[in-house]
Parts: C-alpha cells; structure tokens; sequence
C-alpha cells in the first residue's frame, strides 16, 4: 500500500434512522474481493440504540469483542456467568473463544448509547472463553494516545497480535500517531465524533483512513473523539470467527 485509502460513509452497510441504528465498516469489502476483514480487524460497528433496547442473548464463536463506549450504560450477562455494568469509563473485552452467549440491556438511566462494537480476529480457533473488564478512570484521555486493548501489556488483553487506541484531540492540537511496531503494519484511524486532517484527507464523524506502518501526525479541526486499531498483516490469524470471520469464507454477509 503505498497511499493513504479513506473509508468514507459510501463503504458501510446498515444506517441510522433518526439518529438510531448500526452502521458497519468491513475494511476488506472496499479493498479485497477475497477478505472482508483486514489483518486481525474483522467488522466495526458504529452502534446508537434508545435507552431501554435489549440485544437478546446470542452466540460468539472464534471472535474478540470490544465493547467502546462513548455514552450510555449497558448491563452485561453472559454464559461464563457475568452480570456486569459497562460504561464510557469501564471497558469490556469479550474473548469468545469455542462457546460463548451474551446479552446487552441498554439502562434508562444511562440515557442513548453511542458505541463501537469491535469485532477482532484471534490469532487462533477454539480459546477458552472469558470475559474482561477494565474501568479507566475517565471517559477520555485529552491530547494523548491511549492503549484501550492490545496482545499484552495492555489493560485489555486481544488474543492477536493487534492494538486499538483512544484519544480525544481537542480543536487546532496535532498529534502523532503511536510509534508503531515492526511487520507488515497497517493503522486505521476511525473518527468517533468530530474532524480530523491527516496525510492529506479531511475525515469526519465516521469516516476512517487506512495507513501505513510509518508516524503519521493527525490535526483536530473540531473537538475530535479518534479510536486507532493496528494490525500486523503477517501475523497469524483465525478467519473463521462467527461475526469477525471472513465473509466469503461464512457465508454471512449482512447488510
């Protein structure tokens, strides 16, 4: 890749109606025939839903599900025995593994939900399931890269060999993206909410843009909520996932 690629809104699937809805970004679909997916990002989902909505319990398989907040409150239950409380401040990482059901109760009291719900590839099939949580103090770390979940070290750990950042850039600041690792690296930069310019594009509320592995500097043209995922393109992973797996290879392209 020897360019910057922009995903703009053209390259989801689903929508929102009347501020509510799904809207889902397959990095693959607008690069590859063959992959939905990109290295170990599998689908995001840039989630609104009324306060009171259930997600009914339904099953995971092979997939690593973070749960990234922004707003709201969503109760937790799962099938390894979990009833927990999530937040902007308190982080879920569901690493699904061989067997795994959960549902999600969005609380009145939370207000709306605003959310990713990020689908990422493990490095292989069959883990054990678990369940991990992590509260971060604060909703937003100003001005600096934030390391929300990566293959150790991390306050969430991904079973791949991939890391998601946070930052909130406040208007008119520049910051560097994270020093990278070495491989074959790629980083998406997805704006949550808000304005960003970065190596040359002009990306907004939703839009992402694929980089290269190098130091990219990124400027806020308006208060800007920014989620960073990077991923090794020769590192092992599993594409079979129930959700984050290959679509061509499941069978399960959704609009």
């Amino acid at each position: 890749m020897n360019t910057p690629f922009k995903f703009d809104q053209s390259t989801k699937h689903g929508k929102f109606s009347g501020g509510f809805g799904v809207e889902i970004l397959y990095p693959g679909l607008a690069l590859s025939r063959t992959d939905s997916g990109l290295g170990a990002i599998g689908k995001i989902d840039h989630a609104s839903f009324h306060p009171g909505s259930i997600v009914p319990m339904h099953p995971h398989k092979d997939d690593e599900i973070l749960t990234y907040m922004r707003s709201g409150e969503i109760t937790h239950r799962d099938t390894v025995g979990h009833v927990e409380t999530v937040t902007p401040q308190r982080l879920m990482l569901m690493n699904a593994g061989h067997t795994f059901k959960h549902e999600e109760t969005i609380e009145p009291a939370g207000g709306k939900l605003k959310a990713l719900q990020i689908f990422m590839r493990p490095r292989e099939a069959n883990l054990k399931p678990k369940v991990q949580f992590h509260d971060f103090g604060n909703a937003y770390s100003v001005d600096q890269w934030r390391l929300i979940a990566g293959p150790h070290d991390a306050p969430l750990i991904l079973r791949a060999d991939a890391s998601i950042y946070d930052t909130r850039l406040e208007a008119g600041e520049t910051l560097a993206l994270p020093q990278p690792p070495k491989g074959e690296i790629r980083q998406l930069l997805y704006v949550f909410e808000g304005e960003v310019t970065v190596a040359g594009h002009n990306l907004k509320t939703g839009e992402s843009l694929l980089l290269d592995g190098h130091v990219h500097d990124v400027e806020a043209i308006k208060q800007s909520d920014l989620v960073l995922f990077v991923t090794d393109l020769d590192a092992p992973i599993f594409k079979g996932g129930l959700f984050s797996g290959n679509l061509f290879q499941t069978n399960n392209l959704r609009a």
